[in-house]
């Protein structure tokens, strides 16, 4: 992997990250509403953190271990989300999938549509046999939207993880490639 593929849909972009999206993901993940649901986001989130993030996510390209990509509304170029493809195995042919959405854009049908090139892209382009997710059970809209596009829940793992001292309940749900219908986006 050498350099990193922009996917389009109807009304979404998603591109790689760079560093001038610093300001935006340090807005966006800081809102409360984001972090809230999110396993990985602290609140209030670091000075500096954005970049430190970004900079790992283009070393972890560069070696194989994962692929991010800023989900822009095509209409306006605003950014409104990550999502990702992280922790690639390539001897299990397997790795995770994580997204997050600006909460002014929640509700709107943007993951559900930026979840489809990014499966294409998972198991076409990363040659993957697995793509797994998790999700806060209390984040009930994660769900349903890894559902939507053919995950199935494999379970759940109690008080997994601890969010601003509370230990939180974790669902996870997985799609294969046989599981994988391949529509065109």
């Amino acid at each position: 992997m050498l350099a990193q593929s922009t996917l389009e849909t109807i009304r979404l972009i998603l591109r790689p990250l760079s560093l001038a999206d610093a300001p935006l993901l340090q807005g966006a993940a800081g809102a409360h509403e984001v972090a809230d649901t999110m396993i990985s986001i602290p609140h209030p989130y670091p000075d500096g953190e954005a970049e430190q993030y970004i900079q790992r996510q283009i070393q972890n390209f560069k070696a194989g271990h994962s692929v991010s990509f800023v989900i822009e509304r095509k209409s306006e170029k605003a950014f409104c989300g990550v999502i990702e493809i992280r922790d690639i195995e390539r001897e299990h042919s397997q790795a995770e999938l994580s997204f997050w959405l600006t909460a002014q854009v929640w509700g709107q049908g943007y993951m559900s549509e930026a979840l489809k090139p990014m499966l294409r892209f998972g198991f076409k382009n990363l040659d993957l046999n697995r793509l797994y997710a998790y999700h806060m059970v209390r984040n009930p809209g994660s769900g349903k939207v890894l559902q939507k596009n053919g995950f199935i829940q494999e379970g759940v793992l109690r008080q997994r993880v601890r969010k601003w001292g509370v230990f939180e309940d974790v669902k996870i749900w997985a799609i294969l490639r046989g599981d994988w219908r391949g529509e065109a986006v």
